[in-house]
């Protein structure tokens, strides 16, 4: 059970976290964001859920709209006069917004590496990452998680949660979801006659025979070597004509799937965002089904900072 708080408890900290620990709970065996962060991080940006965003939007964590929010929005004076803020249904989409604000967008990737119980690696990594300008952010946060012993709620114990077990990191999902093939066999050959340049490595990325780009590499070399026509080659990797291969590029020797591997539902873009033909490649996903799952945008749109590209369907 968990310690019994030590400062009254009609504290607007302490009715906040009574009123969002689960939900916190919840969070971190979904997403793996620690439960001691994302109460630290909506106590400090929602002023204990009595700022305007979170009081007449239920924005916990001042998630802005950017360009594919299609809910609604409230403007608030911030860094810049009348900027526009998501408005959610409730507390519980907030959380699991900003769960999967930072689960997906590579920036914060890394994170989830660290235990859920490393607070500090956490309150550190996030200020490191960029999430916030205050240069004593991370100090804050652990300030908090300490102050109130949030650290205690990492525990994934709390009344009205069930026990579940933390989610691989994406990092290491989208890892496992690559593997070297040893015998790949080329199109039309038998596997004892399959032969090629011993240097060349072959992989399965989502499933999928893929190479990677070396130097001197073409998409017509890279077809001549494994018995493609050129037409497939430029169908499997979703082209209409040849470009130019950079070092390291993925190259698909088959066709991609329907969606990303499972629990990589979504890709969020960071202030560095690739192209949705990049996003395609990378997570081996048909172009065609791309734009399907995001209704509205087109092959030659450009993701920009916050925008969510869904890599599957999203019910």
């Amino acid at each position: 059970m968990l310690a019994a708080l030590t400062a009254a408890s009609d504290t607007p900290q302490n009715e906040y976290i009574k009123k969002y620990a689960s939900i916190a709970v919840s969070e971190m065996q979904r997403s793996g964001v620690p439960a001691s962060i994302t109460l630290a991080q909506g106590m400090l940006e929602s002023r204990y859920g009595l700022s305007s965003l979170a009081a007449d939007g239920n924005n916990h964590f001042g998630i802005k709209c950017h360009r594919n929010w299609k809910g609604k929005t409230m403007r608030v004076n911030d860094d810049a006069p009348n900027e526009c803020f998501r408005v959610y249904g409730s507390a519980e989409e907030s959380f699991r917004d900003h769960s999967d604000f930072l689960r997906y967008q590579d920036r914060y990737k890394s994170l989830f590496e660290l235990k859920p119980t490393d607070y500090k690696g956490w309150a550190k990594g996030l200020k490191k990452a960029g999430y916030a300008t205050d240069p004593k952010y991370a100090e804050k946060l652990i300030k908090i998680i300490e102050d109130y012993k949030l650290y205690q709620y990492d525990s994934g114990k709390v009344p009205g949660s069930s026990s579940a077990a933390v989610p691989e990191s994406p990092l290491k999902i989208e890892k496992k979801a690559q593997v070297e093939v040893k015998n790949p066999v080329r199109k039309g050959q038998a596997a004892e006659n399959y032969s090629f340049r011993l240097e060349r490595k072959v992989y399965k990325k989502n499933g999928i025979l893929c190479v990677y780009a070396e130097p001197e590499d073409t998409y017509e070399s890279i077809a001549l070597e494994f018995n493609l026509f050129q037409k497939e080659i430029l169908r499997f990797n979703d082209l209409s004509s040849m470009r130019p291969l950079k070092i390291g590029e993925v190259v698909y020797l088959k066709g991609k799937k329907r969606q990303a591997p499972y629990g990589l539902p979504m890709y969020v873009a960071d202030d560095k965002p690739m192209s949705l033909w990049e996003i395609s490649q990378r997570f081996g996903v048909k172009m065609k089904f791309l734009l399907k799952w995001n209704p509205g945008l087109t092959a030659d749109y450009q993701p920009i900072e916050g925008d969510v590209i869904y890599l599957k369907k999203i019910k």
